[in-house]
């Protein structure tokens, strides 16, 4: 059998993208990146008239002292370093589509795996090309729409977050327009097929991600529950797979998506169920659809209920599947302050690190369950067929912990570090008395310490200071200069690290080229074809894990975890 079908397609893409590196490193595009992405040109302008400032001054004291003009070296912005990126990332692939591309109209194509290589390209190539799409032009627009929709006064909330318009949903979505509306091109469909190594390869990256040293803080309470109704949740989905006869791979992708973290677990634990593209489609769906409805109906419960932040912070963290409807959830309840979005993050965290756990646990299920008219010896299917991405996924999550790429307590790349901030970051005089002219609108004796140290020290020293100072930086009669000050500060104090940002970066990238892929496998029919166990499911274990832990926070959490 020929992979490789001789077609210009391949070669088209290839330059197609070279033209918008070319067009991004010669500047041509820069009003449509300045609309793509406004703060960071806004910021660009900023540093520019910076810059030129700083040269016309140098420029002068030159003149004055008789000496040539220096010219000083302009500094890059946020704008600069991501057309330099997008012009990086179009070269690469583009150059590689086109010498791919040229290659495959002269090649005579024979069996073999140098046939099969070359026909999975093209295929790679349009899941590319339309992750371009997607990461650089849908996503910030879908952004952009949202902000300017609340600012506008036309809705209370920002449509694109609450809907998690983003990168995920949108290039799913890409992908099943293309297979259900323009159809998968037959030169094609091998590198569509290939598309969900790269999903595998971005659950392994996605252990640098996490680390054990976030369980180890967040209190015993906090872990039980969390345990509780993680582990509760994927059992009662199991059970219930099994009872309605909604199938093995099916069961098993739903179970980790409701158990866990929604959307990140459904993809990590799609391969070792064997998930198929419509059944990853469903839980999503599920997933998304409950997440959505709980972000406007916990709120509501929680106030008929009078829970403070921190017991509607361990609700929300604990009942509701996605991290951005976690947060979403918790700034609806109390948009003033800080206090109830950092307990549900807490309680968020705490869940999302129990995926090694429920995927060791759904690959043992699995191969258990589908294999059950013989005896089967678990220690050897784990030894066997234990999939070498969950183990990779497992080796960096170690790594991590033991605090390889960043400081071991370090989350998703993060961490505090008061003792390395800059001379230059550090308060100046002015911004110190602005300070001193607050304080006597300090709201408790922890606020008012806090503020002293900082003006004491001129930075940040620790997170219990900065958490607290970053509910100061809200208070609505607080000067606006005064909130810059203390933003500034906590910059200051927090850093990332490049090993960690890396391998965000590429992960996003995976992903992105991975889900396009597996929309692209999601056809009507197959929808159809899933039936609505599934929604029965979903609908049944969220309901009861909303309700469960509800009760669980009003016995026995009150103000304080």
């Amino acid at each position: 059998m020929i992979y490789t079908h001789k077609s210009p397609a391949l070669l088209i893409m290839g330059l197609l993208i070279l033209l918008w590196g070319g067009l991004n490193q010669l500047g041509v595009i820069d009003d449509l990146q300045a609309r793509l992405q406004p703060g960071a040109y806004k910021d660009h302008i900023a540093v520019k008239e910076k810059w030129e400032a700083e040269q016309r001054v140098a420029s002068e004291q030159a003149k004055a002292d008789n000496q040539p003009a220096p010219t000083l070296k302009r500094p890059h912005s946020k704008f600069d370093q991501e057309k330099a990126f997008q012009s990086k990332l179009s070269f690469l692939f583009g150059g590689l589509f086109t010498v791919i591309g040229v290659f495959i109209l002269l090649w005579p194509a024979k069996p073999g795996n140098l046939d099969y290589l070359v026909g999975t390209v093209p295929g790679l190539a349009l899941i590319a090309s339309i992750a371009f799409v997607v990461r650089w032009g849908l996503d910030p627009l879908f952004a952009n729409w949202g902000k300017a929709v609340k600012e506008a006064g036309i809705l209370s909330w920002d449509f694109a977050k609450i809907f998690n318009l983003n990168y995920v949903v949108l290039g799913i979505l890409a992908g099943i327009f293309v297979v259900n509306v323009l159809k998968v091109p037959v030169w094609a469909a091998n590198g569509v097929r290939l598309s969900r190594l790269l999903l595998k390869s971005g659950v392994i990256l996605l252990g640098t991600l996490y680390s054990a040293a976030e369980l180890a803080q967040l209190g015993a309470l906090s872990v039980v529950l969390i345990a509780i109704f993680v582990l509760g949740s994927v059992g009662v989905v199991l059970f219930m797979g099994r009872r309605m006869q909604a199938g093995n791979s099916m069961t098993g992708v739903l179970s980790a998506g409701m158990g866990v973290c929604g959307v990140s677990a459904t993809v990590a634990a799609s391969p070792v169920v064997q998930a198929k593209a419509s059944e990853i489609a469903y839980t999503i769906g599920t997933i998304l659809a409950w997440g959505v409805m709980c972000m406007f109906v916990f709120p509501t419960i929680g106030h008929l209920f009078e829970m403070t932040p921190v017991q509607f912070g361990a609700w929300a963290g604990t009942g509701i599947l996605n991290s951005a409807q976690v947060a979403g959830a918790a700034l609806a309840f109390d948009p003033e302050g800080v206090e109830t979005l950092k307990v549900a993050e807490i309680f968020n965290i705490t869940r999302v690190l129990f995926l090694p756990i429920i995927v060791l646990w759904l690959a043992t299920w699995y191969v258990k369950n589908e294999e059950n008219a013989t005896k089967v010896d678990i220690g050897h299917v784990l030894i066997s067929k234990f999939p070498v991405f969950v183990l990779g996924f497992i080796l960096l999550f170690i790594l991590s912990s033991l605090g390889l790429f960043a400081p071991a307590d370090h989350y998703q790349g993060k961490y505090f570090s008061g003792d390395k901030v800059k001379e230059e970051k550090l308060l100046k005089p002015k911004q110190v008395k602005l300070l001193e002219g607050v304080s006597s609108k300090m709201r408790t004796p922890d606020e008012q310490k806090a503020l002293q140290d900082l003006i004491s020290n001129r930075k940040l020293t620790s997170r219990d200071q900065d958490n607290l100072l970053k509910a100061v930086g809200k208070m609505a009669d607080l000067d606006k200069a005064v909130k810059g000050i203390l933003e500034n500060a906590h910059k200051a104090a927090w850093h990332d690290s490049p090993v960690i940002r890396a391998y965000r970066d590429w992960i996003a990238w995976l992903f992105a080229f991975g889900l396009i892929g597996l929309g692209m496998q999601i056809t009507g029919q197959a929808i159809k074809q899933a039936g609505g166990k599934p929604l029965v499911i979903g609908s049944v274990v969220g309901t009861l894990k909303a309700v469960g832990s509800l009760l669980v926070v009003l016995l026995f959490i009150s103000k304080s975890v």
